[in-house]
């Protein structure tokens, strides 16, 4: 293998900063400024309307949103190495930056792993798909009780549906029971079972409080735009209604600059069945990507540019666990 000079590397480095950053603000400018749905002269007469007080609010809930995620990573990654709120905020948001327009975020485990010695990068990838795997298995619970409830009072999927469904998903943890010891390259449900179970149980307690905090957080923040928006509607349904968005948006693979034009267009279908305008459908999931993305991405987009690779003696988190 072929060396590669130090000089060479910081520029290859710096290149690669750059465009991370340079596409991640093209992606945002071009979502947002070619949506031929988006009437920006009807939101600012609505956004008018709304008090500071309650523009406020609204940022607290993003702050909120992305500190329990940051608080899920701290607490996670102390099991190999203890590290900062500090160091933690820098993983997440640079690696929520890196990883803005890969398919699924997946460029955001690599992202988190750079921040780490090179001997760590499968417990990181590992532990990062336990941070956002719990955040699914939420989205999935509340958004199957959501949807249940959804149709019950409109009828949207024939019970006979619903059946088939359950009876799925019934089949399905049967299957992956009856082959948790079927191996594929060394890897088992049984192996990854075991894995997680060598994590203490009160990280995983933690882990499991701050997902729900956070699912609460971002769930509450689009009701309250919706209220801010003048939808009169009761809060169940309105509640139900976004748990089934977030479910049946995240079960669709996509860019994660792209995740708001998904989740728009299913919350134009079931917010449509409720009477609600699709501009304003549209303008509220476009915020909620601009104060849960957009605005974390920017602030990312400095921990990329001053990132550096660190010898590999030394160690990437701040310090080694104790």
């Amino acid at each position: 293998m072929i060396p590669i000079p130090h000089k060479a590397k910081q520029f290859l480095v710096l290149i690669i900063k750059v465009l991370i950053v340079g596409g991640a603000f093209y992606f945002i400018y071009n979502q947002l400024a070619n949506n031929d749905k988006l009437d920006w002269q009807k939101f600012l007469v609505l956004f008018k309307k709304i008090s500071v007080g309650g523009i406020a609010f609204i940022l607290l809930l993003s702050v909120l949103n992305r500190f329990f995620e940051i608080l899920k990573w701290q607490n996670l990654v102390g099991f190999i190495h203890k590290i900062s709120l500090g160091e933690a905020t820098k993983q997440v948001l640079g690696a929520l930056t890196a990883g803005l327009f890969t398919p699924n975020g997946i460029g955001e485990y690599a992202g988190k792993a750079l921040f780490f010695e090179k001997k760590d990068t499968k417990n990181v990838i590992f532990l990062n798909l336990i941070c956002n795997g719990i955040q699914m298995i939420l989205t999935v619970i509340f958004g199957v009780f959501g949807l249940l409830y959804f149709n019950a009072q409109y009828n949207v999927i024939t019970t006979k549906t619903v059946a088939l469904l359950f009876g799925l998903l019934i089949l399905l943890f049967l299957v992956s029971f009856l082959l948790k010891k079927f191996t594929i390259k060394g890897y088992s449900i049984e192996r990854l079972i075991h894995k997680i179970n060598e994590i203490p149980k009160p990280i995983h307690q933690k882990n499991i409080f701050l997902a729900i905090c956070r699912f609460l957080v971002f769930s509450h923040q689009y009701y309250f735009l919706f209220i801010a928006f003048d939808v009169d509607l009761p809060y169940l349904i309105v509640i139900a209604t976004i748990t089934s968005v977030y479910f049946l948006a995240s079960s669709l693979p996509t860019f994660q600059f792209l995740d708001f034009a998904v989740k728009g267009s299913v919350a134009v279908y079931f917010f449509g069945i409720l009477g609600v305008n699709e501009w304003i459908v549209i303008f509220v999931t476009t915020l909620m990507w601009f104060l849960n993305v957009v605005l974390p991405v920017v602030i990312g987009s400095y921990y990329v540019l001053n990132f550096k690779i660190l010898s590999p003696t030394l160690s990437k988190g701040e310090g080694d666990k104790t």
